[in-house]
């Protein structure tokens, strides 16, 4: 991942660029921690400027996975998780551990929910696939854009995933449609057959919401999240805005 370091306290001032200090690398047993910027010195690395250079290094190291701490704010958190989802490592938000990990004496029952809910999103699938290929159709009317929408939220211990969604933007009328009802949000279960989410959990917060949230609050996003809270959040939040609007 680090280049040979052994020159690095001959390095000029002038060698050195002052945004290199944003993050502090640490290894550990095959994690990267990725951190707020420490007191001591640190090397001049400009594959962590560039999101090209950073993906082909990830993937050439031996790196299981990368946790990086939320303080580095949205805009590094959003360009440490699109380099390590082109470099296939998983990537977790640095969160308090709290007493949310799950028991392994509830590790069975976990797996059989795991698996309940894999089955039955995966049933929903197959069963509302003519809706969904019904509504791709009529967005492709609307809009020539993109079809779907992958967003960032963070799962389970934090780990930063992508959301999958339909892409209701400029399509009007069916915008405002399927915001109310929460059609968007049906590509969904693709995330829980995945294993990202559940049926039925907590909160799903988007990162932006999740470095907002203070040190006790970030505990919640040990939780794996569920789509229907999604879909309750979601839908409340359009029928205000639809009021607003009417008034």
């Amino acid at each position: 991942m680090i280049p040979s370091l052994q020159n690095y306290y001959a390095v000029s001032e002038q060698q050195q660029d002052h945004r290199s200090s944003y993050c502090t690398l640490k290894w550990r047993r095959g994690q990267l921690l990725v951190k707020s910027p420490g007191i001591g010195k640190q090397p001049y690395l400009p594959t962590l400027h560039n999101k090209k250079s950073l993906v082909e290094c990830l993937k050439h190291s031996p790196i299981t996975l990368v946790t990086i701490d939320p303080k580095l704010g949205e805009a590094w958190l959003r360009f440490w998780a699109v380099a390590c989802e082109q470099a296939n490592k998983p990537i977790f938000l640095r969160i308090p551990s709290g007493n949310q990990f799950p028991k392994h004496g509830s590790s069975l029952l976990r797996g059989w929910n795991r698996l309940f809910d894999w089955f039955f999103a995966l049933v929903l699938l197959l069963i509302i696939s003519p809706i969904m290929l019904g509504l791709l159709l009529v967005m492709r009317i609307y809009s020539p854009e993109s079809l779907f929408a992958r967003e960032w939220h963070v799962g389970e211990r934090g780990r930063l995933f992508r959301t999958i969604k339909f892409h209701t933007q400029n399509t009007g009328r069916l915008e405002a449609w399927m915001h109310k009802y929460g059609l968007q949000n049906l590509p969904q279960l693709l995330n829980v057959v995945r294993g990202d989410m559940r049926l039925i959990g907590s909160h799903c917060w988007t990162l932006e919401d999740a470095v907002q949230l203070s040190l006790e609050e970030q505990r919640l996003l040990n939780e794996l999240p569920g789509i229907t809270s999604g879909w309750q959040v979601s839908t409340e939040s359009n029928l205000l805005h639809l009021d607003g609007q009417t008034m």
